[in-house]
């Protein structure tokens, strides 16, 4: 798995260079996960920034 140094979208292909959300450099080097379900009602989403369902990192490095 990688996730995207910009947007923190953990991206499950192995063949994936670019972020298809939004086209952000895909880094190996991540740690923790959130899986949010409900974006609009999560108050873990809006601490997170996140307003899209989705696994994403905590910390990208």
């Amino acid at each position: 798995m990688k996730a995207c140094r910009t947007c923190r979208y953990i991206v499950k292909e192995p063949h994936e260079k670019l972020c298809p959300k939004c086209g952000g450099e895909l880094s190996e080097r991540f740690s923790g996960m959130i899986i949010i379900l409900d974006p609009e009602r999560s108050e873990v989403a809006k601490i997170a920034e996140v307003n899209a369902v989705g696994n994403y990192a905590i910390n990208v490095k």
